[in-house]
């Protein structure tokens, strides 16, 4: 009896060690042309193994990238080698004998695809929860392992990262040529007739009329800091400015009659829809307008160009996001069965469930969403509507759910019925959504333009006035490049201080440069793209 306890010990203390060398890991160097089979191959292991090591990975892993390999079957394959003269580089020497290293390196490629947490003592799923906004099963799918618990000091991957340049696109890079010489026409709404400028500066209209002069000032005063910029960086600038006038005036016709726009090289404005169809009519360079109309979609003339996206850019913008990033789940769409059934028709999700979920007798209650959403998994609603009752429905109801059930609420446009509902709930349901702008306001873009606008104006600058400058900059620096402007578009998208301009030909060249963007807890704003 005394020997068989012996054996026993023995025997327990060989699986222990057998098991504790088969834990142990390190990293490995993948070759070109090197698959996840072939890597296998030469460890002797299966492939399949090797996958559920590295299971960030395809079978196609990228050369010079590191995976995770059993140090024994590496170090078997390793002697293997040398005994038969044949040098290897697959690992850094240093790593064999330096675990701290191999974490570091496992951390770092980590960080690439995920938001990742240490275990600390004492925390639990339900702080885990709290403190990142995800649920237990969420943590799960991207961490098979916590099915045996948390474990202090362990790595988890807490949610993806979808980075922008994952996004297939290509960027127009500003080159000045320093000898260009640009002439531009600003045609504003002014109603300098209603003042007398010689005791008046454009400036001070702002604070003596109404909406419209507040506007075609503050972006006026926007695009004379984009002209100053540039001309500081060599580039000779002659910016004439027109007044439009009121709406329905005859100022646009005289300004087209006895002046000879087609001097300039572009021209930016008027406002008004109508009068920047009439300019482009009778001009052949081309015309920028600058702020969105719902009628811009009928404009014809092939040398206007809208600055401005869209509403139907945000639909798709949001359509493409959902239909790149949701990989599993429960998505469900609210609204009227027109709208809801359109977005379904382009959504193309391989996994995961869509349903339909449309307003009865006008609202949609609680106890319905309760029905249809899942605990511990991913719940996504688009709010397909711009009803108040229906939004307003929604986020009452999504506000206060089980601590296992989570969800992200999505819309095409944060219009103004938003503005009606309390930010603090709109971060509470990661409120997702479509805009043309997204203020950054510790970028050194930002920053600089604020300073300047600041020291010129002793005001910070507005939207508008921000539009102005980000419109107006764009515009000529691409000039400045000494390429026609519609070839520079070719080249791809730019950012400036809030506004992405990336502009494609529809039968007239349109900016379809939109950001997605996420109302956190905290109420700071995430660009998820």
């Amino acid at each position: 009896m005394k020997h068989l306890k012996i054996w026993l010990i023995l025997a327990l203390l060989s699986f222990t060690v057998s098991c504790g060398q088969q834990n142990r890991y390190i990293q490995y160097k993948v070759k070109p042309g090197e698959t996840m089979s072939t890597i296998a191959e030469k460890l002797n292991m299966k492939t399949k193994d090797l996958l559920r090591l590295n299971p960030d990975f395809t079978e196609t892993p990228k050369a010079n990238s590191y995976i995770i390999v059993p140090e024994n079957k590496y170090e078997f394959f390793r002697n293997q080698q040398v005994k038969n003269g044949v040098v290897i580089e697959e690992v850094d020497t240093n790593s064999l004998n330096n675990p701290q290293t191999d974490r570091e390196k496992l951390i770092a490629s980590l960080k690439e695809k995920f938001l990742i947490y240490e275990v600390k003592k004492g925390d639990t799923f339900y702080s885990l929860e709290k403190k990142f906004n995800v649920t237990r099963g969420e943590l799960l799918l991207l961490n098979p392992e916590l099915k045996d618990g948390l474990k202090e000091n362990s790595i988890l991957k807490i949610k993806e990262i979808i980075e922008e340049s994952a996004i297939k696109k290509t960027t127009f890079r500003d080159e000045i040529n320093t000898n260009s010489a640009i002439k531009v026409a600003l045609l504003l709404p002014l109603r300098s007739d209603a003042f007398s400028y010689d005791s008046i500066s454009p400036k001070e209209i702002f604070f003596k009329n109404g909406s419209l002069v507040n506007i075609a000032t503050d972006f006026y005063l926007g695009a004379e800091i984009a002209v100053d910029s540039l001309r500081k960086s060599g580039v000779a600038i002659e910016l004439n400015v027109f007044d439009t006038g009121a709406r329905k005036s005859n100022r646009i016709s005289s300004i087209i009659s006895n002046q000879n726009l087609n001097s300039n090289d572009v021209i930016i404005g008027p406002l008004y829809s109508e009068e920047a169809q009439k300019v482009a009519s009778e001009v052949n360079i081309p015309v920028v307008f600058p702020m969105y109309s719902a009628n811009q979609s009928e404009f014809k003339n092939s040398n206007i160009i809208k600055a401005a996206p869209d509403k139907k850019i945000f639909k798709q913008a949001l359509i493409d996001y959902v239909n790149d990033v949701f990989d599993q789940g429960n998505l469900i769409l609210v609204g009227e069965p027109a709208a809801t059934q359109a977005i379904k028709n382009e959504l193309n999700i391989k996994n995961g469930t869509i349903r339909i979920l449309t307003p009865q007798n006008g609202m949609v209650q609680k106890g319905r969403f309760l029905e249809i959403l899942k605990p511990n998994t991913k719940n996504w609603v688009i709010i397909a509507s711009n009803n108040e009752v229906i939004i307003s429905d929604v986020v009452n109801s999504l506000i206060s759910l089980p601590n296992d059930t989570k969800v992200n609420v999505f819309t095409f446009d944060k219009g103004s019925v938003y503005d009606k509902i309390d930010n603090l709930k709109l971060g509470k349901i990661g409120f997702t959504y479509v805009s043309e702008e997204f203020v950054d306001e510790t970028s050194e873009s930002s920053q600089s333009f604020t300073k300047l606008y600041q020291e010129k104006n002793n005001t910070l600058p507005s939207f508008y006035a921000t539009k102005g400058f980000d419109i107006t900059y764009d515009i000529l620096v691409r000039l400045s490049s000494g390429k026609r402007l519609q070839a520079t578009f070719r080249e791809g998208a730019t950012v400036r201080v809030d506004t992405k301009f990336e502009y494609k030909n529809n039968e007239t060249f349109e900016n379809e440069g939109v950001f997605i963007l996420q109302i956190n807890k905290d109420l700071s704003i995430t660009k998820l793209r």
